[in-house]
């Protein structure tokens, strides 16, 4: 009977290590906004891997969740979705619907609608810091909203690499349209 009960009592706490383990790594995530459409959906759920961004650095062109320190109107701050289109020292300009990044247009096929709306002077993106936008730019909250801005590097919660609903769609999230 102690024997059963040392094997049962085994299994129950390698079971709780590994969930452990796994819940610091990953984190899943329910997308409620059309800030990110077409390429992530709402009611897409998704895995967030929080490993890149502990053995490495971000890059351009990463869809990425974030502390955004924006509140919902019952007080919760939200966690936001986005692409990474800035880095430090990286100069964003956004002209007649075209986003800029040092001086270089982007080919930006992801976003919906294809243009940008409305101008952005040149911004310089500062040392510890991220500028982010939503595919859908007419409809994201993001770096160009000053209740937004920079994104700390250490408010990055990780990756967007893994859509698990719908089943239909599941698959890695092609995060790479924006690689240098």
């Amino acid at each position: 009977m102690l024997k059963t009960i040392f094997e049962f009592s085994k299994t129950i706490i390698i079971a709780l290590i590994i969930a452990l383990l796994i819940t610091t790594f990953i984190k899943p995530t329910l997308v409620k906004g059309y800030s990110m459409y077409p390429t992530i959906e709402p009611y897409n759920y998704l895995i967030v891997n929080k490993i890149p961004y502990i053995t490495g650095e971000p890059s351009h062109g990463d869809i990425i969740v974030f502390k955004a320190h924006v509140y919902s109107d019952t007080g919760e701050e939200k966690d936001l979705i986005k692409r990474i289109i800035g880095l430090e020292g990286d100069v964003i300009e956004i002209l007649d619907g075209v986003v800029y990044r040092n001086g270089e247009a982007l080919e930006e096929e992801y976003i919906h609608g294809g243009i940008t709306p409305g101008d952005m002077a040149p911004f310089t993106v500062d040392e510890g810091y991220i500028f982010v936008m939503g595919d859908n730019r007419p409809n994201s909250l993001d770096s160009r909203d000053s209740s937004v801005g920079e994104i700390a590097v250490s408010d990055i919660l990780g990756r967007v690499d893994l859509r698990l609903f719908p089943f239909d769609q599941i698959g890695l999230i092609n995060s790479n349209n924006d690689k240098d």
